[in-house]
Parts: C-alpha cells; sequence; structure tokens
C-alpha cells in the first residue's frame, strides 16, 4: 500500500472536489466532499448487526477505482467492516465497477491470509469458491444479501492512490428495492475491523461534518488541527477482549450515561445503559443508521418525559397505528400553512466525558407524503431500537448533523465539538 500526496492540491474529479493537505506537522491529510442524497425507503440492505429497517437517507463519496480508473459512488458507513462495489452489471444495477478493465485487479485467493485471519469478524465466515478465490457472502436483516469474491485493487483518491486495497467485488446481489439500491456503486465501511477502509488507509484518525441536507459535508482522511473547530470533547471507545454474541467489537462503542430534556435529567437507571452478559445494550455511533435508537426503558422515558414539555406547543398524532419506520412512534400534527417549529426543549445525549446536543428542527423529521387533512406529520426522531429486534443504542447521523465528529482510532476515542459544517466546507471550497 503507497500514499503519494502532493500538499495543498485541489483536484476536479468527476465534478467534485477533493483536496490533499499537510498538516502544522507535515503530517498528510485527505479532505473529500461528502454528500447528503436522498433516497426513498427501502434503498440499502442493511447487515444483521444493524436496524433492520429501510433509511432515506445517505452519506455518499465519489471516487475511483482500478486502472484505468473508473468512477464509483460509495455510502459512508462506520457500521461496517468490508468495502464493497457491484461488479456484475444488470438491468437492476447499472452503476458497477468492472475489474476486466483493471490491469490492476487481483482477486485473493482462498489459502491467503487476507482471507483466513482477516475476515474473522465477518458475520458469514468467508469460504471457497469453485476456483479457490476467497468468497463473502454478506446477509442482511431485510432478507437482501450480496456476495462476491475479495481482491486486491488500486482506490484513487485525489492525486493520492492506496494500491493493494481489499474489498469485495459482489456479482450476485438480491435486494427488496433495486430500483433504489442501483444508485450508488458500493459501500465503504469504516469500522475498526482489520478490513475497513480506514484500517487499510492506516491513518491515525478521520473526521466528518454533516452538514443540512441543503448543502454538502466534509470527510477528511487523516490527523490534523484546525483553528476553526472549537476544541473537541472526547469520550472513550470501549474495548472488550471477549467475543460475546450481541457485542460488536469492531463498531465505535461508546459510554451513554444519561439522557437530558431541556437540561433535565431524565430518571434512567445506569443498569439501562450498561451491556449484559451476553453483550446486548451496547452504544454505537453509526454513519450508516439515519436515526437515533435507543433501548426500550431508556426510550421510553425521553419519549415521556419529551411529550410531556411539548404538549403545550404541539399536537400529537392519536393513531396507534401509525409508527414510523417501525419504531418511532411519537408523532405530531403540523398545520401545512406553519412555516417554523415552534421552540422545542433541546434533547441531550450524555456519555462519558462529552454531550451531543440535539435541538430545534433535528429532534422532528416531517413524514414524506404524510398528511392528515391540513397537517403534515412530523415525527420524534429517536426510536426504540427493541421495536426492531435490536438489543443496542445505535447513534445515527441525523444526530450528527453541524457537529465535528472526530475518530480517533490510535488513542481510543471519539471527539466532538458543535461546528457551523457548511462554513467548514467552505474553507476547502467544497460548498455548492
Amino acid at each position: 500500500m503507497r500514499l503519494n500526496s502532493n500538499p495543498c492540491l485541489i483536484l476536479i474529479i468527476f465534478f467534485v472536489q477533493t483536496k490533499i493537505c499537510f498538516s502544522q506537522t507535515s503530517t498528510p491529510f485527505l479532505v473529500l466532499p461528502l454528500t447528503t442524497q436522498e433516497i426513498p425507503p427501502g434503498s440499502f440492505p442493511r447487515s444483521p448487526n444493524k436496524l433492520p429497517f429501510q433509511h432515506n437517507v445517505s452519506l455518499t463519496v465519489s471516487l475511483s477505482v482500478g486502472s484505468p480508473p473508473q468512477n464509483v459512488s460509495m455510502v459512508i458507513d462506520t457500521g461496517s467492516e468490508l468495502s464493497w462495489l457491484h461488479c456484475n452489471k444488470t438491468e437492476n444495477y447499472p452503476l458497477t465497477f468492472d475489474p476486466t478493465r483493471s490491469s490492476s485487479y487481483k482477486p485473493i485467493p482462498c489459502s491467503s491470509p487476507t482471507c483466513t485471519n482477516q475476515t474473522q469478524d465477518f458475520t458469514i465466515p468467508a469460504s471457497c469458491d469453485p476456483n479457490n478465490l476467497c468468497h463473502a457472502t454478506l446477509s442482511y436483516a431485510d432478507a437482501s444479501s450480496s456476495e462476491g469474491n475479495l481482491a486486491f485493487d488500486t482506490f484513487f483518491i485525489g492525486s493520492s492512490d492506496i494500491s493493494g486495497l481489499v474489498f469485495g467485488c459482489m456479482d450476485s446481489s438480491f435486494s427488496s428495492n433495486t430500483d433504489e439500491d442501483s444508485k450508488n456503486t458500493g459501500l465503504m465501511g469504516m469500522n475498526r475491523g482489520s478490513l475497513s477502509f480506514v484500517s487499510q488507509m492506516e491513518f491515525p484518525k478521520f473526521s466528518y461534518c454533516i452538514s443540512g441536507y441543503d448543502s454538502p459535508g466534509l470527510l477528511l482522511l487523516g490527523d490534523s488541527n484546525f483553528s476553526f473547530v472549537s476544541p473537541l470533547n472526547y469520550t472513550p471507545l470501549i474495548n472488550i477482549s471477549t467475543p460475546l454474541p450481541y457485542f460488536d467489537r469492531v463498531a465505535y462503542t461508546v459510554r451513554l450515561e444519561g439522557i437530558k430534556v431541556s437540561d433535565k435529567l431524565v430518571p434512567i437507571p445506569k443498569s439501562v445503559f450498561e451491556p449484559d452478559h451476553t453483550g446486548a445494550g451496547q452504544t454505537m455511533v453509526d454513519s450508516g443508521t439515519q436515526f437515533t435508537f435507543l433501548l426500550g426503558p431508556a426510550y421510553t422515558a425521553l419519549r415521556n418525559e419529551f411529550l410531556n414539555q411539548t404538549t403545550s406547543v404541539l399536537k400529537v398524532l392519536e393513531d396507534g397505528n401509525f409508527v414510523f419506520q417501525g419504531a418511532m412512534d411519537l408523532c405530531y400534527l403540523v398545520p401545512l400553512r406553519q412555516e417554523k417549529l415552534p421552540k422545542l426543549p433541546d434533547v441531550s445525549l450524555v456519555f462519558e466525558g462529552a454531550e451531543m446536543s440535539v435541538s430545534g428542527e433535528s429532534l422532528l423529521y416531517r413524514v414524506p407524503g404524510e398528511v392528515r387533512g391540513n397537517d403534515s406529520v412530523h415525527c420524534f426522531t429517536f426510536g426504540n431500537s427493541e421495536l426492531l429486534g435490536v438489543e443496542a443504542f445505535v447513534i445515527g447521523h441525523h444526530h450528527q448533523q453541524n457537529v465535528w465528529m472526530e475518530f480517533d482510532l490510535h488513542k481510543s476515542r471519539i471527539g466532538l465539538a458543535q461546528a457551523r459544517c457548511d462554513l467548514a466546507t467552505q474553507r476547502f471550497s467544497f460548498a455548492a
């Protein structure tokens, strides 16, 4: 693997910009524009250790792969390990990578240490195909699946080329909604597994800043310090050495200690936030999930407190049959003629050493196409993970908007600070 960079070079590629710079310590880092892409429900399959519903917003980046380079777009997912691309062009998947056109493409044999030793965190163990090549099968909770061979190839980000990167070249996929699944070429796994994109790149840390839906954000690969970013508050990552059946050891797991509504600490027993002896109940930071989901007792307590503090300013939707995305059952009716939501109480997630505050319009999500008389339907952007059969707390990217998120891999911690992500993006000339 090699990384060739030119300091502070802006390169136009596929109508997006990538900037390669050096920090004050002369360490190279890469900055990519991060796009918020609207995708209707049923768009992208989820892995078994992820929430089984369909999300309607994904975060994507554009880059190129192979020799000569082929343009691809990939969904950024801190909750997945293996990066993969569709490699079999069909009517359902028109956006693909063609390995036959790449002279640097090298399939990995199943006898390779990469196949035998570095796939241990896969949900389904890697196997041998009839040609003795390393074969990966990705199974999803919504009955979707994707399979193909592991391979090496060169990935290009701006003027940097990363040779020998391992990824999945998927030749067979099944999806419940192929029309929407076809909008991207693949997925970029960014968790702590040995075959994730960020692990293979060997950067000490990476960061992202997600803007609102009307402007792009940015993804930064590498170590850097910016004066325009407020001092970060850090929360340590939780590491366990003993495998547990329901604990994802390569996820970005943090310690959630409490939840506040308008600075009032919601009465939730500390034990609710602690994983049990099976590993169930961990708290994961996941860019591949849109909203935030809490275990039942924590969700119910938060729901009741938020409801109590908003009864005077919002009208509750009284419909027991309507549960948004199968897990979000607190919804409100807002007059169609009303341009802005009333002032809402902030919700703060209290981690060890840091807090994430959610305020304003980030607290309610207008359900597309859902109208009741003269009212639109807005749902509370926290859901009950147990309604989905998931025994975990998951912090989604909707609540990470306008927060500088730093994933410090060397020091095993996550740093966060409130930020104007649109302004940060403009400093790198990525503004639309």
